[in-house]
């Protein structure tokens, strides 16, 4: 037995909490941003996120209202996504609070950043993996933007790299699930897919 639920006649905050709750692990795009003058560097975490295409490399990540990342990327057309790992979770939740747009989270959290090599928003200096992206082109739907970047260079840290890659045990990347739970990688499973053969001619 279900229990059946319709978005035109439930509120529309709890059928959010139904999708974050059930559309998971999430992974985290933990945008950085800077402000059109230069002189505030915003910093959040955005669940919304993933890849949209690999040729051109373009990531995407949704801001659900205006929020301030929102705002520096449509003035700027620059943000980076920094990797979410699980050793920076206090600092990445700190990054979700509400800060005014004039307060950066870089300096309120207390979180050290390095310079972009390609664009003027700042790293996360403690994040293996860094996208720096330009802003490709924005989509509305309802309440929320997608915002989708191309990625103009990668940054990636040699301490968590095997064989030239990303390795997933290295990474330990962070995922939101519902509420205010978050999730680890755990168990790390490996399957090879299957290619379609065509049966042998007769």
């Amino acid at each position: 037995m279900r229990v059946d639920y319709s978005p035109a006649s439930v509120d529309p905050g709890f059928f959010y909490h139904l999708l974050t709750a059930v559309v998971v692990p999430r992974p985290i795009a933990w945008v950085s941003t800077l402000s059109p003058d230069g002189r505030t560097a915003n910093l959040a975490p955005h669940s919304f996120f993933t890849v949209s295409s690999a040729r051109p490399p373009v990531v995407q990540f949704t801001s659900v209202g205006r929020k301030d990342s929102l705002r520096n990327v449509e003035d700027t057309g620059e943000f980076v996504v920094n990797f979410a790992p699980e050793p920076l979770l206090a600092q990445i939740n700190a990054t979700a609070t509400d800060f005014p747009r004039h307060e950066g989270e870089f300096d309120a959290v207390g979180i050290e950043r390095e310079p972009s090599l390609r664009l003027k928003p700042p790293r996360v200096a403690a994040s293996p993996v860094a996208l720096e992206c330009t802003l490709h082109s924005t989509l509305r739907l309802g309440d929320s933007r997608v915002v989708f970047g191309q990625v103009v260079h990668a940054a990636v840290r040699e301490d968590v790299l095997v064989d030239g890659r990303p390795d997933i045990t290295l990474l330990r990347p962070l995922a939101r699930l519902g509420g205010n739970e978050w999730s680890t990688i755990g168990k790390v499973r490996k399957a090879a897919r299957i290619p379609y053969r065509e049966p042998a001619a007769g």
